[in-house]
């Protein structure tokens, strides 16, 4: 009975600092700007990569972490900012769009499992879902605070540039995620 309990107790205990791997993941590659045309940061690999490599509810445990404690006011956002403010301004639905990709993700996981394709498109999937909430987000917020603008524009603004770079972030979050949890779970016996 105790060799149960004590199992257990790891198992919590790896689940945690796993979770906290990847939050601080997370946050380190919100801060990561890769400058081009229209810089971009690394914040969706590290959503992306969190599901995978933790699996549907540890990874969507960690991407609501990330949010939370931007939301207290840590600065763990891009730019290192942090607090309502940033949730609420024009680009807050985006970073919310996470934890609705994430938790897609983890849907996807629980009705057909790990398998590659699964990962695959539900990545594509959530992303679609978070530009969706985050798109929806800025055109109410920007209506509000400036005026009426159009979906063309939004989607010019805060979705087309990003589309290829989020897409390779994804296919490097997949293949890394694969590959770690692999070792990952081959090192600790499971």
């Amino acid at each position: 009975m105790s060799t149960q309990t004590e199992l257990k107790g790891k198992t919590k205990t790896y689940d945690m600092a796993y979770i906290g791997i990847c939050t601080v993941l997370i946050i380190i590659c919100s801060w990561i700007s890769i400058p081009t045309v229209i810089p971009f940061t690394l914040q969706t690999f590290a959503v992306f990569l969190a599901v995978i490599l933790l699996g549907g509810k540890r990874g969507s445990i960690a991407v609501l972490i990330y949010i939370l404690l931007g939301a207290i006011g840590l600065p763990v956002f891009s730019g290192f900012k942090g607090g309502l403010g940033s949730l609420l301004g024009t680009t807050g639905g985006y970073i919310i769009g996470f934890i609705f990709s994430a938790l897609f993700m983890w849907l996807m996981e629980k009705l057909l499992g790990r398998k590659l394709w699964v990962q695959a498109v539900s990545m594509v999937i959530g992303l679609l879902i978070c530009y969706a909430v985050g798109t929806v987000w800025f055109m109410v917020v920007y209506t509000r605070n400036t005026g009426a603008v159009g979906l063309a524009a939004v989607l010019g603004w805060c979705v087309t540039p990003f589309i290829i770079p989020d897409v390779i972030k994804m296919a490097a979050a997949l293949g890394l995620g694969n590959l770690l949890r692999g070792r990952l779970f081959k090192a600790l016996g499971n």
